[in-house]
């Protein structure tokens, strides 16, 4: 395979911190921007709209973030593959990966968007959603899904780009898709009084605008990246490697988000200021694990590619060298988050009650967040080393199993809001405990060649 190749960005030479670095910045700026779209719906539908308003698109939230992450995880996985194959030099491979990634990605968005639409009410019944936000949030929900093959087209396609090394693309592409996000948003809102459909009309927009730039560049891409639309198909033996590696990568996803929908539920029980504050509490948070996020995405194609060039000792080390760096970022975004929460939440709404609740959450869940960075870091560095059923079983028992026990049993004693606070630090200990003794067992086995 010519190194000379514009479309691949091998990892498996040079100075792996800057390779690390360089790579997990734009995808750290992506991610950034992609955050905007949710972010920009709550900022400016909490001031232009109101509380209720703003949780409505909170509260459904958690299940965005649950299809959101089931197809991230699939385009993780897949991205595995695709890695690995450059790394190994297989064209062929590399080529029918592709393809058979890029055709999932449609099925999945046809089938998505026809369970979304019709399920919406069904779904936002199981969640408990109040009565007096039930009609916003299902207006909001049925729009958002409409367009949702846009959101999976676009992370099935990111998912080929950054696994051939190119995490710029994709950014220059999603900073000017949540620019247009947010000018809709504001003209559909502010400029035409639209109530929640402008915010989801916005995102969908945006989403759909995304994923034809990516479509675009894969079109335009140097072989064996380059997308021929006329060899796009399923490959039974690439389907198989894909579905293996990506399906626990997206379930574990899934549950995590699982969890947050039952957590949900039970925030739901306390009204329509709860559910704002601790919304806009974890909107925040989620730009706090970004760093976590784009350092994730770049250890597992750093770590997928070593594998496939057979580079242990380079695993190693640069597995070593992204845990030091992303945690130590996290924490200190986190004791910032403990410390401006008040002014953080207010952005959203500034309720005294909404205040309330989510600087209630920040204060507990701040000082915790290098529990879940490094959860998220050893889920990717497993990954990368052909693990991927392992972080899944983890999850769905640290984050999933515990949690849903949790408040089934001390939530049906004990209806009190800390609850709902204090299930995160706990269950990220036990998960970062599970991880920690389990990567020190497979650093010894799987780097010992």
């Amino acid at each position: 395979m010519e190194r000379s190749n514009t479309s691949l960005h091998l990892m498996t030479e040079g100075d792996l911190r800057k390779e690390i670095i360089f790579f997990a910045i734009p995808l750290f700026v992506g991610n950034l921007f992609q955050q905007m779209y949710n972010t920009a719906d709550s900022l400016i539908v909490g001031n232009f709209l109101g509380a209720k308003a703003l949780a409505a698109v909170s509260g459904v939230s958690s299940l965005v973030f649950l299809f959101t992450g089931f197809f991230m995880g699939f385009s993780t996985g897949a991205g595995v593959i695709i890695s690995r194959s450059i790394g190994a030099g297989d064209v062929k491979k590399t080529k029918l990966a592709i393809h058979t990634t890029v055709a999932l990605g449609i099925a999945m968005s046809i089938v998505m968007t026809i369970l979304g639409v019709s399920l919406t009410p069904t779904i936002l019944k199981w969640m408990k959603t109040p009565d007096d936000v039930f009609p916003l949030s299902k207006l909001y929900l049925q729009i958002y899904f409409a367009g949702f093959g846009g959101l999976i087209m676009y992370n099935t396609m990111t998912g080929i780009l950054q696994a051939a090394g190119d995490s710029k693309h994709p950014l220059y592409y999603l900073i000017c898709s949540s620019m247009i996000n947010v000018v809709l948003d504001i003209v559909f809102i502010a400029v035409f009084h639209m109530g929640v459909d402008g915010a989801a009309i916005a995102t969908v927009m945006s989403e759909v605008l995304t994923a034809v730039l990516v479509f675009i560049r894969l079109l335009k891409a140097d072989e064996p990246v380059c997308l021929h639309v006329s060899h796009i198909a399923f490959d039974k033996e690439s389907l198989k490697q894909i579905t293996d590696y990506g399906l626990p990568t997206a379930l574990q996803g899934s549950v995590i988000d699982i969890s947050n929908i039952l957590i949900q539920s039970y925030i739901n029980s306390f009204g329509a200021m709860a559910i704002a504050g601790i919304g806009a509490s974890t909107k925040a948070e989620g730009f706090i694990f970004l760093p976590i996020t784009a350092f994730s995405m770049a250890m597992t194609t750093y770590i997928s590619q070593n594998m496939g060039a057979k580079k242990y000792d380079r695993v190693r080390k640069g597995m070593h060298f992204g845990f030091a760096v992303s945690l130590t970022m996290i924490e200190i975004m986190g004791a910032l988050f403990f410390i401006f929460a008040p002014q953080i939440v207010g952005l959203f709404n500034r309720d005294p009650d909404v205040i309330t609740y989510g600087v209630g959450r920040a204060r507990v869940t701040g000082f915790f967040f290098f529990l879940v960075g490094y959860s998220h870091i050893a889920s990717a560095v497993l990954r990368g080393l052909g693990k991927p059923m392992v972080p899944m079983a983890v999850m769905l028992f640290c984050w999933c199993a515990v949690r849903v026990t949790a408040l089934f049993t001390i939530g049906m004693v004990w209806h009190n809001i800390n609850l709902a606070y204090w299930i995160y630090p706990i269950t990220w200990t036990l998960s970062a405990v599970v991880f920690f003794f389990y990567l020190r067992h497979q650093e010894k086995i799987v780097l010992s060649k």
